[in-house]
């Protein structure tokens, strides 16, 4: 166990000590169950292979100073898990078994949790998956609800430096009266194209656009997008957009340092009038941005010149980042401890 460099770590997945998992079986959850299987067991014909009846969560626990693991707002991600099960028509998991559940896993693997100060942290993925066998297209009748966990070292390997993002009008990340809202695999799966072209074209990621008209924006990559002017924090408004539990978070801040805050339908023509711009997200909690670059016209919009990312971004990025490790006190009561 020794041999982990946690400064090192990379953003990935790393085998930890155990896993918890829990059936719904006639019409209701079973126990909760601990196994040390990397592996799932699985009927050929589970919905979850068929017809896309999965959701998952990302979230982090963190050690502070004082040693103590700190999980960030975890109700917020079992209410999300429960919106993203409606939408797909899966068995919802409670709330009460979803914390005892994250609780337990993060108890069982105490000793993946990275030291304070290595900017690593325990990344958490519930999984909820139609179990049951199903051919023909409507919803299972088993479901497996699961959670495990790995160390993850900070998102960025240089540091908290902008990325550059591309603007695709040729794909599509989530239909509008689809599945955007909610946080399951096909959209991820329809992101992947767009994604990995930007990448070989030397972008960080890429910047949707509103599946319907192309002139708002919508997600950036797998994460919402800000713009700040002045003192404003513009995020976009829109049912094709996952409600990310960070963003929800920065605005709350954003607020606090003074910033007036705006959810609204942002036209692509306004990307020049920003000062600065981020993607946000559980993984990187901001994502500085560079600059976007049209793909389809060439035209650029600048946001840092010297390779740094805005002053606002920064306040938001530190501020986020202190609570989440107990630097500072939680004074909205989004962290729980873990005894």
């Amino acid at each position: 166990m020794n041999t982990i460099d946690w400064g090192a770590l990379p953003f990935g997945y790393q085998k930890t000590d155990y896993n918890v998992r829990c059936f719904y079986r006639d019409g209701k959850w079973g126990e909760l169950e601990v196994t040390s299987s990397e592996y799932i067991p699985m009927h050929m014909a589970a919905s979850c292979l068929h017809y896309g009846q999965e959701a998952f969560e990302g979230m982090k626990a963190f050690r502070g100073q004082d040693g103590k693991i700190r999980l960030f707002r975890w109700q917020e991600n079992a209410k999300r898990l429960k919106r993203s099960a409606e939408g797909v028509m899966m068995a919802e998991v409670p709330e009460e078994l979803f914390g005892e559940a994250i609780k337990k896993v993060i108890q069982l693997n105490k000793r993946f949790v990275p030291p304070y100060g290595t900017g690593a942290s325990l990344y958490l993925r519930p999984l909820l998956i139609g179990s049951g066998a199903q051919v023909g297209v409507k919803p299972a009748s088993e479901y497996m609800f699961m959670v495990f966990v790995t160390p993850v070292g900070p998102y960025f390997k240089q540091g908290f430096k902008p990325v550059d993002f591309q603007i695709v009008r040729d794909y599509d990340r989530a239909a509008p009266l689809g599945t955007g809202h909610i946080k399951v695999g096909g959209n991820y799966a329809a992101s992947l194209r767009a994604s990995e072209r930007a990448h070989k074209e030397g972008f960080g990621n890429v910047l949707f656009l509103d599946a319907k008209e192309k002139h708002y924006i919508d997600e950036a990559g797998p994460a919402n997008f800000f713009g700040i002017i002045g003192n404003r924090y513009i995020t976009p408004d829109s049912h094709t957009i996952l409600p990310s539990i960070t963003n929800m978070s920065l605005r709350t801040i954003a607020k606090d340092l003074g910033m007036e805050v705006e959810l609204r339908h942002i036209h692509v023509d306004e990307l020049g009038t920003f000062e600065e711009a981020g993607a946000c997200g559980t993984a990187a909690v901001i994502s500085p941005i560079g600059k976007i670059v049209d793909r389809d016209t060439g035209k650029a919009f600048i946001y840092s010149k010297d390779g740094k990312p805005g002053p606002w971004s920064t306040k938001l990025y530190e501020k986020l980042q202190a609570i989440q490790y107990g630097d500072v006190e939680d004074t909205y009561g989004w962290l729980e401890i873990i005894e």
